[in-house]
Order: C-alpha cells, then sequence, then structure tokens
C-alpha cells in the first residue's frame, strides 16, 4: 500500500538484485566502468579471462594502475589460458580470427613481463583439466563486484554478454561465479618467468 506498483516492479528484491547491469557485448560495457572497478579496488582485483589482452589495450594507463594499486596492499591475480594447450588451439580453430587465441595472451604475458616483479600479482595457467570451463566464462573481479562472459559458441569475448554483478549476500550470483574462478585458480600453475 507505501508504494506504488510502478516503484515495487522498479526494485530488485528477487535474486536478480546482484545485478547492476547487463550488456549483449562486452565492447558494450563502458570503458569507463571498467577502469572505475579497476581503481577502486582496494583488496582483490581477480582477472580470470582466458587471455585478458584487452586490460592492457583498452583501460587507459593499465600497467600504471597495476603498480599503484598493488603497492597500496592489494592483491592483483591474473589466470591465463596456456598459449601452448589443446584447448588454446581448438578455440583459435573455432574463433578462426587474425589475433590468435595464443597471441593474445602472450600479449598479455609480454606486458606483465614489462612490469617485472611486482609484490601483490601473481599470474598463472589454469591446469590442463580446467582449460575447458575456463574458455567458456571469464570472471572479472574486484573487491564485491564483477564483470562475468559466458563466452557463445563461435565468438571472441567482446562479442559475447557481459553481467554487472555487485555482491549482495551469501550465496548469491556474485559468489557463485567467484566460488569458480577460485576453484580454476586452486589448480592453476603458477607461470615461469
Amino acid at each position: 500500500m507505501l508504494w506504488p506498483q510502478v516503484v515495487k516492479d522498479r526494485i530488485k528484491t528477487g535474486n536478480d538484485r546482484e545485478i547492476i547491469n547487463s550488456y549483449p557485448y562486452r565492447s558494450a560495457c563502458p570503458s569507463t566502468v571498467w577502469a572505475e572497478l579497476i581503481n577502486s579496488a582496494t583488496s582483490d582485483i581477480f582477472l580470470a579471462g582466458f587471455t585478458n589482452y584487452f586490460f592492457f589495450t583498452q583501460v587507459p594507463a593499465f600497467a600504471d594502475t597495476l603498480r599503484r594499486t598493488t603497492s597500496a596492499g592489494c592483491r592483483v591475480r591474473f589466470l591465463l589460458g596456456d598459449p601452448e594447450g589443446d584447448v588454446t588451439r581448438q578455440r583459435e580453430v573455432i574463433e578462426d580470427v587474425a589475433l590468435s587465441v595464443s597471441t593474445r595472451i602472450r600479449i598479455t604475458l609480454g606486458e606483465l613481463e614489462k612490469l617485472g616483479h611486482i609484490d601483490g600479482l601473481e599470474t598463472r595457467f589454469s591446469a590442463t583439466e580446467d582449460a575447458v570451463n575456463h574458455v567458456s566464462l571469464s570472471v572479472f573481479r574486484f573487491d564485491r563486484e564483477a564483470l562475468v562472459t559466458p563466452h557463445l559458441a563461435r565468438l571472441v569475448g567482446h562479442d559475447s554478454p557481459l553481467l554487472h554483478l555487485r555482491r549482495q549476500g551469501d550465496g548469491g550470483m556474485f559468489d557463485r561465479f567467484a566460488e569458480h574462478a577460485e576453484e580454476l585458480w586452486s589448480r592453476a600453475v603458477p607461470v615461469t618467468e
């Protein structure tokens, strides 16, 4: 009685209350959203995309931001696909694009190498048995918010949909995707320099 139906219809009260926004394409998510999430994270940034290369090409001053963020005590993790792995080669055939999956992974590795050793920054390759699960779902977590991309059939990441989530409580969508990424991380192999 206190709230008109039109207001009730706009207030999220169910399981979808953790969804801040959704985009039909990852590339439709404004670059300002990515930058704000990266710059506002204080304890944990976990980039569990198979290639993660677009951070270095599309987020302004990303390398400087990583240095500043880690020096302030934020943990930063990169979970990548193995550029030499069978799943990587299979995905390259499926995508059939000039900028191959292994090249995109190597771009990330090259950019991370330029940074040198940074305390608080760690990179791993997903385990062979987890690569299929990793290549099909990217989870980018920034403290209590996440951007999640379920990869569709033959599409590259930027052409797949994206969900912007904010954690509201235990066992919600945020937690489920975060747990998926943590499980992959728990079996991942450290990248040797």
